[in-house]
């Protein structure tokens, strides 16, 4: 006898009240994280991240793609995802508590990762978890880590935008990242470092190898080649208008043609991505077309004849909505904390002589006052003895949580057209400053035959630094634990002439630091 059966294929659904509690978390995450959300939507604004808008829906469409198998997926919800949120939550705190708004950020990441694995569990999760990695590239780098990014990058394509120039025979000069091809010099600009194409271009190789399928190192190389990519290109970029500049005028850097020019350099890297993509297609035991192994696949229609069950709000779902809950009640509740900004003198009262020492004040330009956005400053060349001289320059910043913070010498020194020879740290003999003794970064730099010796450290409430990271981590604490972020970049340098040894200059720029360090205390609070 001859049997047969069936079998039904069963879907789950969500029932009008399960919406409902997930729209309830939604709106309680949106609310907890709004401060943090708002500024990174303001950051959107920036040309480096104006791709960040599309982030979300991105993440949603890989999701609604995975349509098939989470319908066939029950959401049985997972404790661990409590675990998350909570680590999440206390990241937020962190972040509040300190004003630093990228850890907010990212808080914002880990509890919404969390509030998935609650409500789907581990079985669903791990369908999802690849999309919801896109969403890292929504955030936006802390300052320091971009600002220091875009003055090497600056650096990189100004070097090889001249080695371009130069295979057309055209005789053109470096310094810094300030392009001399004699009638006009082309500056480097940070608009025109490439990180307005980085990011965008590593989140579509990121996209696109998600959807390559085929060995993990062939995905890797992918992802990873996009930094390359863009950093060469943009330097023919670079290059090309400097060639054009050359034969046409300066009209070729300028207008629609300038941005029409990155256009094409961004579509180009999106080429060389899509043509890499079709090497590697074609590089194994198994070579198949590209359209076999990148596509855009949507998910087939739910069967007519399937067998609906529905979902329901689970417990890790209610223990998740009530411990956001709490958290939104305190943080609408609770006053709002206020940073801490000490009294101090500000540095137009800085005396101009002191002991041996005479100073003439060396305003900077606006340019650079709008880039470093400080709250106060000083610059003046200090005399002593008719001939030694030391140029003086302390940049204080009254809060940096919102990532206006010190820019580091060490990035800021080859974007003027100086060659670091050397980078040391050492102890000043016989300084103090806020009962420590004076620790320093020593740089020798040099330009053409000028060599001059530069004395920097950071001074952060009472704290004498020479570690630009160290620099950081206790920002962070400080603003913690102190409810403070203020802090500042003291700089010495000397020329170096010819006749004199760089002992001397040394001996020069500790007799500066001795005579002025009894006075910086009332300018930069400890």
């Amino acid at each position: 006898m001859k049997t047969s059966s069936t079998e039904t294929l069963e879907v789950w659904k969500e029932p009008v009240s399960v919406w409902i509690f997930l729209l309830g978390i939604a709106a309680l995450v949106g609310f907890i994280f709004s401060n943090g959300l708002t500024v990174m939507v303001k950051w959107w604004h920036q040309p480096a991240y104006s791709y960040g808008y599309l982030i979300p829906f991105i993440t949603l469409f890989l999701i609604w793609q995975k349509k098939g198998r989470l319908e066939r997926a029950p959401f049985d919800g997972s404790w661990w995802g409590i675990v998350v949120v909570t680590i999440g939550v206390l990241l937020f705190l962190a972040g509040e508590l300190s004003t630093l708004l990228n850890v907010i950020q990212y808080s914002f990441l880990v509890v919404t990762v969390g509030v998935v694995l609650t409500t789907m569990g581990w079985r669903a999760f791990k369908i999802v978890w690849m999309p919801l990695t896109i969403l890292v590239f929504m955030i936006p780098l802390p300052n320091f880590l971009f600002f220091n990014l875009t003055q090497q990058l600056q650096l990189i394509s100004s070097q090889l935008g001249v080695w371009v120039i130069r295979l057309f025979n055209i005789p053109v000069f470096l310094q810094g990242n300030v392009i001399d091809l004699g009638v006009f010099k082309l500056q480097v600009a940070r608009a025109c470092s490439g990180l307005r194409y980085l990011f965008p271009l590593m989140t579509l190789s990121y996209i696109a190898a998600y959807f390559f399928k085929g060995p993990f190192w062939k995905r890797v190389i992918i992802f990873l080649s996009s930094m390359p990519i863009t950093v060469l290109m943009n330097s023919f970029r670079v290059g090309m208008i400097g060639v054009l500049v050359n034969y046409w005028g300066i009209s070729m850097a300028q207008g629609f043609l300038h941005a029409f020019e990155g256009w094409v350099v961004f579509m180009a890297c999106i080429g060389i991505i899509v043509a890499e993509m079709w090497i590697l297609a074609h590089i194994g035991k198994t070579p198949r077309p590209l359209r076999e192994v990148f596509g855009l696949e949507f998910p087939a229609p739910t069967p007519a004849d399937a067998t609906v069950r529905r979902r329901a709000v689970t417990a890790p779902m209610i223990a998740t909505a009530s411990l956001l809950a709490l958290v939104a009640i305190l943080h609408g509740t609770l006053p709002q904390r206020v940073e801490y900004t000490p009294q101090r003198t500000e540095f137009a009262d800085f005396p101009m002589n002191f002991g041996a020492w005479h100073g003439t004040l060396q305003p900077l330009q606006p340019v650079f006052i709008n880039a470093l956005k400080f709250t106060d400053y000083i610059m003046a060349d200090y005399t002593k003895a008719g001939h030694d001289t030391v140029n003086f320059y302390v940049a204080y910043y009254a809060s940096q949580h919102a990532g206006d913070s010190a820019h580091s010498p060490r990035s800021c020194i080859p974007g003027g057209g100086w060659v670091i020879k050397s980078l040391s740290q050492r102890n000043v003999k016989g300084v103090e400053i806020a009962g420590q003794p004076l620790r320093v970064n020593r740089v020798l730099i040099q330009m053409g035959g000028t060599e001059q010796l530069v004395y920097y450290w950071f001074q952060e409430q009472g704290r004498l630094l020479t570690n630009e990271y160290l620099v950081k981590w206790f920002l962070f604490w400080d603003a913690l634990t102190r409810n403070r972020s203020d802090g500042a970049l003291v700089r010495l340098v000397t020329t170096i002439p010819t006749d004199e040894t760089i002992r001397e200059g040394d001996a020069r720029l500790a007799s500066f630091a001795r005579a002025v360090s009894p006075h910086l205390g009332a300018f930069v609070p400890d």
